[in-house]
């Protein structure tokens, strides 16, 4: 009994409560998985992660998380180079990583020497990945030293249509430190991304959601 007592309060205050938030609610019936950003202070955040089944939500697990050094962006505010997250709903995939293949229900890319994404948003490649050199002044290279991208999956900010200056490669992937914010992407630790690719079905129309 103490142990389940000590549990609840665990949930309690990491903000991860097991009734599903009024957001889910208004979701499309078409879309069956979500993840939600709740910041707990600037940068450091708490994810929780959703099922519906059988028309109600249910909370699959909870995490900490990190977002962008300058917190979350005020919806429509978001800009390049601002180091903050975009705020809103956004769907999720395809997954990436540097194994030629890795367990996820979603769309899988493998990283490669020769694979970036640009930034630059005065090119036509703005907010793209591209693989080989990039026709741009400024990208990112996919393939890390650092392997922060070892695992990742992307978020789909910014895709439909392409606005530049908006904001470019918003991912989820992996930390560097639990205390260490991004660039204006979501990161957590690699377990837990790995169980968070583990789950994700493209099937579930899946989507982040970032208030």
């Amino acid at each position: 009994m103490a142990r389940i007592i000590f549990c609840v309060f665990l949930l309690a205050v990491s903000g991860c409560a097991s009734l599903p938030p009024r957001t889910l609610q208004d979701l499309d019936t078409s879309i069956t998985q979500a993840i939600i950003i709740h910041p707990a202070n600037h940068t450091q955040t708490r994810l929780s992660a959703w099922q519906k089944q059988d028309r109600r939500w249910h909370r699959v697990f909870c995490s900490s998380a990190v977002i962008g050094r300058n917190g979350l962006a005020a919806p429509g505010q978001k800009k390049e180079g601002d180091g903050k997250t975009p705020s809103g709903l956004y769907p999720l995939g395809p997954a990436f990583g540097y194994a030629p293949a890795i367990a996820t229900g979603l769309d899988y890319k493998e990283i490669g020497d020769l694979d970036f994404w640009v930034d630059d948003m005065n090119s036509a490649q703005y907010n793209q990945w591209v693989h080989g050199k990039p026709q741009a002044a400024s990208y990112e290279r996919m393939k890390r030293p650092d392997n922060l991208y070892q695992y990742g999956v992307v978020i789909g900010y910014n895709m439909h249509p392409i606005v530049r200056g908006a904001g470019s490669a918003i991912f989820m992937h992996v930390w560097r430190r639990y205390n260490s914010s991004t660039a204006g992407c979501v990161a957590l630790s690699e377990r837990k991304l790995r169980r968070i690719l583990r789950w994700l079905n493209k099937q579930s129309q899946p989507v982040i959601i970032l208030e």
